[in-house]
């Protein structure tokens, strides 16, 4: 029966991540509308977008909350931080920097903290 529970743990944590990970993608469409001409085609596309990202991520933190405690389901967000500055870096040409790196390090550490953490 553990193996099971240990299953489930698993299955909650990586879909925590693959929302996240989406979730990170409406930046992406927000910064990519912001650049479009006011109310063009492109616009309304990536807007909708940022919505229907939004929408869908909504309901998924809704489900990861059923089965995940609400202190180590926030303490993942800041995975988002992490993606953000990637894709701000594919897609927008934007420099990442030591601080950056070392910022992300320490997020990475507290999230491992507080997810192998037995409490």
């Amino acid at each position: 029966m553990e193996v099971r529970s240990e299953k489930n743990k698993s299955y909650i944590f990586i879909l925590l991540h693959l929302s996240l990970f989406f979730s990170s993608l409406s930046g992406v469409a927000s910064k990519t509308a912001a650049k479009s001409p006011f109310l063009s085609g492109e616009f309304f596309f990536f807007y909708g977008l940022v919505l229907f990202i939004m929408f869908a991520y909504a309901l998924i933190w809704q489900q990861i909350l059923k089965h995940t405690p609400l202190t180590l389901a926030y303490a993942n967000k800041p995975v988002s931080l992490l993606w953000g500055m990637i894709w701000g870096s594919l897609f927008f040409s934007e420099k990442i920097d030591l601080n950056m790196i070392l910022g992300s390090l320490i997020i990475f550490a507290g999230i491992y903290l507080v997810v192998t953490s037995d409490g």
